[in-house]
């Protein structure tokens, strides 16, 4: 399994400088505004650039201006670096992206590089510069076998996003009942995905383990009714039922918190072989009950087992969940966030009395929400 080991990011939204090494579980606490969520769009921008979209993003993001450290007067380029450890070497893919006319970001360069274990020099593929999209999907095309390696790392570190529930969220609409693949970063086709899994190879085993954990935090749920509607059958929205009656109720009978722990559940509980390889989740704690939560949170650690896990989240309880080393401590200082590790042995007399949520609620860490 490909795990991505370090990331080295320069000159994106509050990040001025940073180096940090990533474990198979990282949990990122900070208070607001410390820069937990820059990091994590930063991953958000990769996987729009992976889809021929950093255009897009980038308009959509309030351009260039609003991406790069203080503006491109300040910054004018964003740097990264990503290592990732393969079986058999280290991969590594770097690019910068510098301020162009229209305030917008376009590849000063990009390249690719493959040391192998046991070689001193790496094989390079460089990518070229002054274009607008990643040419990794190009080169992957034409066979270059490194590009296809990247293309399948990149296109497997994905964010999801399931804070609008909203009633006119997609996860609560009629979608394509074909679009079930994988689960989209908002959960948008939960109810098609549901379905797969639900008629899928063992008797729909991981479907069932959905519904017995969902009802875990939700002990009125019976279990989804997940029919194809329309005129071809080829519709499908988010039913379920209720264990004291027999009527079928839509997804805006979900209460919002209900609703985002299922979409983390099936996240998380989808088959180990389906998963990405890097799962990255911005605040999964919003809204959710502490049962709940608690729920979740040990989902993510079984997770962490079977694939990459890298989660941001403000909350105490949810960090009281996890270990001290699986911990990233998020702070600003000045005009910059800084990324680092807590001190293990600092933590160890502190952790006799408190938990580990407290400790960060106390400020022993740095990074804290005072």
């Amino acid at each position: 399994m490909a795990r991505l080991q370090r990331v080295v990011l320069k000159g994106f939204k509050s990040i001025k400088e940073m180096d940090l090494e990533l474990r198979p579980l990282n949990v990122l606490i900070g208070a607001n505004g410390a820069g937990k969520s820059n990091l994590v769009s930063f991953f958000k921008m990769l996987n729009e650039m992976m889809a021929g979209r950093l255009q897009q993003y980038v308009a959509t993001s309030g351009r260039a201006q609003s991406l790069l450290h203080f503006g491109p007067k300040v910054t004018p380029q964003v740097e990264a670096r990503l290592e990732f450890e393969v079986d058999n070497g280290v991969d590594t893919y770097t690019m910068r992206l510098f301020h162009a006319a229209g305030d917008t970001l376009v590849f000063a360069d990009e390249s690719l590089s493959f040391l192998q274990t046991g070689y001193e020099t790496p094989k390079k593929v460089p990518l070229g510069s002054g274009h607008e999209e990643t040419r990794i999907g190009e080169k992957a095309n034409e066979g270059e076998p490194t590009a296809r390696v990247f293309k399948h790392l990149l296109d497997h570190c994905r964010v999801y996003h399931f804070h609008d529930t909203s009633p006119t969220a997609r996860v609560r609409q009629y979608g394509y009942i074909g679009d079930n693949r994988w689960l989209m970063p908002d959960a948008g086709n939960l109810a098609a995905f549901l379905l797969r899994l639900r008629e899928g190879k063992n008797g729909g085993s991981v479907y069932q383990r959905i519904v017995t954990t969902i009802q875990l935090f939700a002990p009125f749920f019976a279990d989804f009714d997940l029919e194809p509607a329309g005129a071809n059958k080829k519709d499908i929205i988010l039913n379920w039922r209720d264990k004291g009656s027999d009527q079928v109720f839509g997804p805006h009978q979900l209460s919002d918190g209900t609703l985002r722990a299922i979409c983390l559940v099936t996240l998380l509980m989808q088959p180990e072989s389906e998963l990405p390889d890097l799962v990255i989740v911005d605040e999964p704690e919003l809204g959710l009950h502490p049962y709940a939560l608690n729920i979740v949170a040990a989902l993510f650690k079984k997770t962490s087992h079977h694939t990459q896990v890298l989660i941001s989240t403000q909350s105490s309880s949810f960090l009281d969940n996890f270990e001290p080393e699986d911990v990233v401590l998020v702070s600003r200082e000045g005009k910059e966030s800084k990324f680092a590790r807590p001190d293990g042995a600092k933590l160890e007399a502190w952790l006799d009395e408190y938990s580990l949520g407290e400790v960060w609620q106390k400020n022993v860490l740095g990074g804290g929400p005072h």
